[in-house]
């Protein structure tokens, strides 16, 4: 496994020479993903998402009077709650950052929600966090999520089970809080919906050999194995043992297991497997791809278009609340990402911010469709995917 970093690498995005001589304010965000660990090879374009619509605005000139807004790398390691909570406290004490984009994989989201964000009062908004333990836990309204809970992603793989005919199904999930929690939920939707789980295993991600894990699944049995791991640690791991035991040949894959290296990984061996991550095709998402493509990243990763947004929320309440204060904007982030208001979509985050400060409100669309309910968290679309031709492909949306 690679060596888990412990430096952070912080970027800077500032506006051309003329802009920038007249404005000195500035705002910063701390963005903590898992940039080592099991899901490295997506958080790149999810970084990039984010600073993107930071860059966007400090082009801007239109937040708080003219203020630039510069992005603070961390990395959560995505499985490292104490590096994760060092590198938020390092982020908020030592760079005061305002706000924090992130963190990525639910687990060391809860701890840096619990034991730094919430001890400074600062909001976070997780574009990928989504356990539903996350749902209920104590932020003083200072943690919303663009992600939808996994107890919805729980029904959407339900669904395309049952919509491909499929009644069996063995279960394995990386032990972790993510793991378990879709885990949890799938099995209860799709039990509900008249399913069997034959068997639901957990598995350690780090492992070399994942032959008694395939093992155990291969002697239940099932249609389908659904993989609720990670794209660049055990899922992967799994997936390629019960291939060479020829245990399994068609496999569901959830939100963290899509990613370009199932391509790389497997290619051809997965024709015929299937899944669903955050998504959607509405008019904001396909400006969101035209707006990453330019900019040099694939912005149809997963969860990089949730990047976008969580990171345009921050910055649109900010300018709601015409403070960066967290305990200011926290009460701001519903009333400027939900109706009523004018629509705006990613390349419109001057228009939103223009229009807060003329006093008048906005309903930020952006890249993901965001509609927040309940703890604040996505209301949940998805993009249903299939393999063929040793690649995957978005075939529906749901």
């Amino acid at each position: 496994m690679k060596k888990l970093l412990t430096a952070t690498t912080a970027m800077a995005l500032t506006a051309g020479a003329v802009f920038a001589d007249g404005h000195a304010n500035e705002v910063k965000i701390g963005v903590i993903l898992g940039f080592t660990g099991p899901l490295e090879s997506i958080t790149p374009a999810m970084g990039s998402g984010a600073e993107l619509a930071m860059a966007e605005v400090t082009e801007s000139g239109a937040l708080l009077d003219g203020a630039t807004v510069t992005s603070v790398r961390g990395d959560s390691t995505c499985i490292d709650a104490g590096a994760a909570t060092t590198a938020a406290e390092r982020l908020i004490t030592a760079e005061g950052v305002n706000a924090i984009m992130g963190a990525d994989c639910s687990g060391v989201t809860g701890a840096i929600l619990s034991n730094v964000a919430l001890p400074n009062g600062t909001v976070m908004i997780s574009p990928s966090a989504t356990s539903p333990g996350l749902s209920t836990a104590e932020d003083n309204g200072l943690f919303f999520r663009t992600a939808p809970s996994d107890a919805r992603q729980g029904v959407i793989i339900t669904e395309i089970l049952q919509d491909r005919g499929v009644s069996e199904v063995a279960l394995t999930y990386t032990n972790n809080d993510y793991g378990k929690g879709l885990a949890d939920a799938f099995q209860a939707a799709f039990e509900e919906a008249g399913g069997t789980v034959t068997i639901s295993a957990a598995h350690e991600d780090g492992k070399a050999d994942y032959s008694a894990e395939v093992g155990a699944l291969a002697s239940a049995g099932g249609e389908v194995l659904v993989v609720a791991g990670y794209v660049d640690q055990g899922g992967s791991g799994i997936i390629r043992s019960a291939l060479d035991a020829g245990a399994f040949d068609t496999f569901y894959m959830p939100d963290g297991m899509v990613g370009a290296k199932l391509n790389e990984n497997f290619g051809a061996e997965l024709n015929g497997s299937y899944g669903a991550y955050p998504g959607t095709d509405s008019p904001g998402a396909a400006k969101f791809v035209e707006m990453a493509e330019a900019a040099g990243f694939d912005g149809t990763g997963a969860f990089s278009p949730e990047s976008y947004d969580a990171a345009a929320l921050i910055m649109l309440a900010m300018q709601a609340a015409g403070s960066t204060d967290s305990a200011d904007f926290k009460d701001k982030v519903f009333d400027v990402a939900n109706a009523p208001g004018t629509e705006i979509f990613p390349g419109e985050l001057a228009k939103g911010l223009e229009l807060l400060a003329a006093g008048e409100d906005i309903d930020y669309v952006g890249a993901s469709a965001v509609e927040l309910i309940g703890p604040g968290e996505s209301a949940g679309n998805y993009q249903e995917i299939e393999f063929a031709d040793g690649v995957y492909s978005t075939i529906g949306y749901r």
